[in-house]
């Protein structure tokens, strides 16, 4: 405050204050404003560490480890092995689970052998079989093992029970071997053979004396052996009849002259019965060749039974799969499900009731104008250079191996093939992508889940595995009694909000009534607008009726219908949509599913549990909404999704987990969450439908459930499927949507309301968790505008050279550090920061690095510093103006290129504009600070809002397919040049004018107040600091500080503006018929402005510099006097409209 400076290098307004007052607002007060949010969200930040570090429960480091330890030693099925047949239970449900998967192509055929439980009447006595991909590569060890083995018996045992899966592994081979032996073998002489030899080893084994009696070192041999017995076996070609023979005679050879250390008593046995013990050796080659090789001593091939075939290939998988268990199945999606279903088993939840017991509930999936099903010529055309078919194939290449090897068709290359039918090659695409019919298909399976959980409650267990075959069986007793008692349990109906006059379409084999046949528990919900004559003739008003439809024997059979007194449509469409429905769902329950999500067999297993939550005893309320887990099933379309999917995965999961318990402000944000139905369907709904201030029609459902004593909780023991916005446009609509919605929140009633209902704990995390965040991100933006506008005062005026110099003298660092404190500004990285810690906690920190590095690595810094853009500028625009509205992203799975027209159009206001405006700051300040100023310095004040700036301005292209591509270069700017010189007018849609875009662009200034228009020319009077600074910098102006030299430089403008209606003037009268008079003004105003700049560079000293510092001054000058002129123009018709009321 004590330093002097004595000569500005400006025209100084206040040349008699005696203190830097302004100083000092310009260096601090981005400081203030950082430090002030810092310290709240550092409250918060070590809130979220402690309680997670002590109420989330603990989890298995390892996933795929964490699936082994559940089937090795779970604690659910030591409780079934005390009641008969619980094992049994249990592997009818992992087999459903693990055939589902395969319906779904997650896992192939030979995934599918390894990873079922054989069903046998075994189970019922809780003898269980463990699915081979937990044996495999256990039996290649134990013979590594066995091979140089040295020692007693009991040692190896106790070697070989170390694992236990080994043990098992070695056990049933061992039986299978003599099972198998014992159906093949049929001869009498053979059979005694065979069977007196596993006696002997089975004696070695009750006596201890195994290695002492067998070479151990034989076993690999005889371990080849058996696989290609098991090869011909499995293979069944009765030609080989004589291979099968060979091999049974290399066996017995190698079991009786090498495998036993001593002469075999069998082989003893079977030498006396011939009477040729005194040459054993040349009669046993005289009767060798002859044994397996009489015509009957053989059942070759095997019967064709389910339970012997299945038998063999077992065997067979048990000795030649040599993968490990912890890559079986090979498909991450199919790991992570049943990694998830595993570790959620020892998550607390109630105890499943019966069937007959449980909460009834409905599930409601509001639909607009989304894909139903991809059409055939969806997935074959290639607009933008690939099509959806072959997008998928790319990046699902096994679950389209998998998908062609159902059909048998492996070596189907193409997406179209003959014999691939068009109808499964559309459902592979559709389930794929965010489509009605995925998210109707995941809901359907409650009911199969349901279906067979009933049947387990209704069958005695010694019945289980004789009826379980025809639970799906049309004309059964028992599958008619369980489909009705499942249709008492559970509905889904989809409200579709256009279906009215879809239903009319010649072509409706996708209308989403059409899946009924498919699943006939789901039905249609509508609203249908008529026409009926009216009392006075020549009207004819307008009748609206809610109506319910089911598809039988495919047409629509109307079930209700209800009148309603008018048109129930009066916000945006989604709340209405669902509100007018719930009147059609049933039961206790309603769960609210988006029409781009998904869900699966084994979660679906768990709905009886979650239900249960409704009833538990409590001290306070009980729930009126369960809030689930969502799992982002894009995250592997494009790195964005990625990105997208990770921070949504870190807010559904260690985000809702904390807002839930214990600071109590979790609300209802959007889907899955499952409603007390009772509760809402009394207190209006689950949906809030005013326009424009209940943009966020979902979060203000649990704002009203919350303001009525309601309670809100969040469960992780169950999850679903959710699909997100793949590409950056999609991303940055919905994320302005968002940002549009709590900027409306923040002016709302409920907000209010509940923040005077509150106490403090729950009023600040209320702010926190909903519209502080975006109220943040907004003064951060504001503090670097601030800090820039700052530091320009500061150079231009020479206050900084003067302050630096000075400190410098009396070295003083305090001023620099606080200049380059800046550097701390955030630039959306910290938003990544739940991110990594709930990675860290699921999958172990060091996945988590590294997926934060290879995130770094695919430029997530950059579009996370884009997105922080986007939540700022609409969030301020909203609370300025107004004018929040619904920006539909279109729920598309394949990521096309966007034109640069495109870009412009959305990105221009938000993030072109204002990276242009940080970039000319940057250069400005850049340009008159290099005197006295070091470059660490600099770079500690600077680098950061470099990398913002640069990120607004070129984002959307670096994450533009094709963006690079020099035809899409050349298409785009042709593109640009004819939408930036089209003429608006009534009509012409925004995509085709570049004036229909600027009168849209402005459309929120008409229904903004006055104060709010006066605070926007207020804002745009920053762009003329530039012209007032950089002037008295000029070569020309000889170092003169007199206000006469800035007066002077608005003649510049002047002349600038009279140039540019000269040349608007002359296109438009002489362009047509006087083109030559009109290129003839154009090189007479450019010959004069060319004498007019040289005439000033010999008289005056205009520099080269001179003309580029213009340049910076006098952009800014141009567009804050649109941006005055257009505000000040609403004001004075809102003016003339207040005055004339008056």
């Amino acid at each position: 405050m004590s330093i002097g400076v004595k000569s500005y290098e400006w025209h100084e307004l206040f040349p008699r204050v005696k203190n830097n007052a302004g100083a000092l607002a310009a260096i601090w007060s981005p400081i203030i404003l950082i430090r002030t949010q810092g310290m709240l969200r550092s409250k918060f930040g070590t809130l979220a560490l402690v309680f997670n570090e002590r109420l989330i429960p603990p989890k298995t480091e390892d996933n795929e480890e964490g699936f082994k330890l559940w089937l090795c030693e779970p604690g659910c099925l030591k409780d079934l092995n005390k009641t008969k047949g619980g094992v049994l239970k249990f592997a009818l449900i992992w087999d459903q689970i693990i055939s589902n998967f395969r319906d779904e192509d997650l896992i192939s055929n030979r995934e599918l052998d390894l990873m079922k439980i054989p069903l046998s009447s075994e189970l019922l006595s809780n003898k269980v079989r463990w699915p081979i991909f937990l044996l495999a590569h256990k039996i290649p060890a134990a013979l590594v093992i066995a091979k140089d083995f040295v020692g007693k018996y009991n040692d190896l045992l106790r070697i070989i029970k170390k694992d236990i899966y080994m043990y098992l592994a070695v056990t049933e081979c061992y039986e299978s071997l003599k099972y198998i032996l014992d159906i093949l073998i049929v001869g009498d002489m053979e059979r005694r053979l065979v069977s007196g030899i596993f006696e002997e080893i089975d004696t070695s084994i009750s006596q201890s004396s195994l290695v002492k009696d067998l070479r151990l070192s034989e076993l690999p041999a005889l371990h080849d052996k058996c696989i290609d017995l098991l090869e011909l076996l499995v293979e069944g070609n009765e030609g080989h009849h004589y291979k099968v023979v060979k091999i049974l005679q290399d066996i017995f050879e190698l079991v009786t002259n090498d495998l036993f250390r001593k002469r075999s008593r069998t082989l003893d046995w079977f030498h006396s019965l011939h009477q040729l013990k005194d040459e054993p050796t040349e009669l046993f080659s005289y009767f060798q060749p002859d044994l397996f090789a009489a015509k009957h001593s053989l059942h070759f091939r095997l019967p064709d039974i389910g339970p012997i075939t299945e038998k063999v290939k077992r065997f067979h998988l048990l000795l030649t799969v040599k993968d490990k268990g912890m890559y079986i199945p090979s498909n991450l999606e199919a790991r992570r499900r049943i990694s998830y279903f595993a570790t959620s088993l020892f998550m607390y939840m109630p105890k499943a009731p019966n069937v007959r017991s449980m909460l009834s509930f409905s599930v409601l999936t509001p639909h607009f104008m989304e894909e139903v099903k991809f059409s055939e010529e969806e997935l074959h055309s290639s607009k933008q250079g690939v099509s959806i078919g072959l997008y998928m194939q790319k990046i699902f290449p096994d679950e389209w191996e998998n998908f062609l090897e159902r059909l048998g068709n492996e070596k189907e290359d193409g997406t179209g093939g003959n014999n691939i039918d068009m109808d499964d090659l559309r459902d592979w695409a559709s389930f794929r992508g965010q489509t009605l019919s995925r998210t109707v298909r995941g809901m359907m399976y409650y009911r199969m889940a349901l279906k067979l959980q009933a049947f387990l409650d209704m069958t005695e267990d010694d019945d289980i595995l004789e009826n379980y075959e025809n639970i799906n069986r049309a004309n059964d007793t028992l599958s008619a009694e369980l489909d009705a008692l499942i249709d008492m349990k559970f509905t889904h109906v989809v409200s579709c909000q256009i279906y009215g006059s879809q239903k009319f379409i010649v072509d409706s084999s996708d209308k989403p009534s059409r899946f009924g046949h498919r699943y006939p528990s789901l039905r249609v919900a509508y609203v249908e607008e008529k026409e009926k004559e009216g009392i006075v003739p020549g009207e004819s008003p307008k009748v609206y009726s809610s109506v319910l439809v089911k598809a039988v024997n495919g047409f629509d059979q109307e079930v209700y219908r209800i009148k309603l007194p008018g048109s129930p449509n009066i916000g945006e469409g989604k709340p209405e949509n669902q509100n007018h429905a719930i009147i059609f769902t049933r039961g206790e329950a309603l769960q609210a599913i988006d029409m781009n999500q998904d869900n699966y067999l084994e979660e679906a297993m768990k709905m009886r549990n979650l239900l249960q939550e409704f009833q538990k005893d409590r001290r306070r309320n009980p729930p009126t909404i369960l809030g689930l887990r969502e799992h982002i099933f894009t995250g592997s379309v494009s790195s964005l999704a990625w990105f997208m999917s990770y921070q949504e995965t870190s807010f559904v999961t260690i985000g809702q987990r904390l807002l839930a318990n214990p600071l109590r402000v979790r609300f209802h944000y959007g889907h899955p969450d499952l409603f007390d139905r009772i509760f809402h369907l009394t207190r209006g709904g689950i949906s809030k439908a005013s326009k424009t201030i209940n943009l966020s029609e979902d979060l203000f459902a649990g704002f009203n459930t919350t303001l009525r004593r309601g309670y809100v909780t969040y469960h992780e023991y169950m999850q679903v499927g959710k699909g997100r916005d793949v590409g950056l446009n999609q991303i940055s609509k919905f994320e302005a949507k968002i940002a549009n919605g709590n900027s409306e929140q923040t002016i709302s009633r409920d907000v209010y309301r509940l923040g005077r209902q509150f106490d403090f704990f729950r009023m600040l995390s209320l702010y926190y968790t909903t519209i502080g965040f975006y109220f943040n991100s907004l003064i951060s933006v504001i503090a670097v505008y601030v800090f820039l506008y700052g530091q320009l005062y500061l150079v231009l005026s020479g206050l900084q050279r003067a302050l630096l110099l000075e400190a410098k003298l009396k070295n003083i660092k305090s001023l620099e550090t606080a200049l380059a404190s800046q550097s701390f500004i955030q630039l959306g990285l910290l938003t990544g920061l739940p991110m990594i810690i709930e990675l860290g906690l699921e999958r172990g920190f060091l996945a988590a690095v590294k997926d934060f590095v290879l995130m770094q690595l695919q430029l997530a810094a950059v579009f996370f510093t884009f997105s922080y853009g986007t939540k700022s500028h609409y969030y301020g625009r909203t609370i300025l103006h107004g004018g929040a509205k619904y920006r539909p992203t279109g729920r598309k799975v394949v990521v096309f290129h966007s034109s640069f027209s495109e870009n412009y159009r959305l990105y221009s206001r938000s993030h072109f504009v204002k990276g242009f405006e940080l970039l000319l700051l940057l250069i400005v300040y850049d340009l008159y600070r290099r005197p006295y100023q070091s470059s660490m310095a600099y770079a500690l004040i600077a680098y950061a809002i470099w990398f913002m700036s640069l990120t607004w301005l070129f984002a959307p292209f670096l994450f533009n397919p094709s963006g690079f591509n020099w035809g899409k270069i050349v298409d785009d700017w042709t593109d640009w040049n004819k939408w930036i010189r089209h003429q608006g007018g009534i009509g012409i849609q925004q995509d085709k004018s570049w004036e229909s875009w600027w009168v849209d662009e402005q459309s929120h200034l008409h229904h903004s107040g006055i104060a709010s228009r006066l605070i926007e020319i207020l804002l745009s009077l920053r762009f003329f600091i530039y012209q007032y600074g950089l002037v008295y910098h000029l070569d020309i102006s000889g170092q003169n500080k007199n206000l006469v030299v800035y007066g002077l430089s608005w003649t510049v403008v002047v002349v600038i503006f009279i140039l540019l209606k000269a040349v608007k003037l002359g296109r438009q009268h002489l362009s047509a018929d006087h083109h030559l008079s009109f290129r003839l003004l154009k090189a007479v105003l450019f010959l004069a402005i060319l004498g007019t700049m040289i005439s000033l560079s010999i008289v005056c000293h205009l520099s080269l510099k001179d003309l580029m510092v213009c340049c910076l001054a006098f952009l800014p000058t141009g567009w804050g006097l649109i941006l005055v002129r257009i505000n000040q123009s609403i004001n004075v018709f809102f003016l003339v409209r207040a005055c004339s009321s008056v």
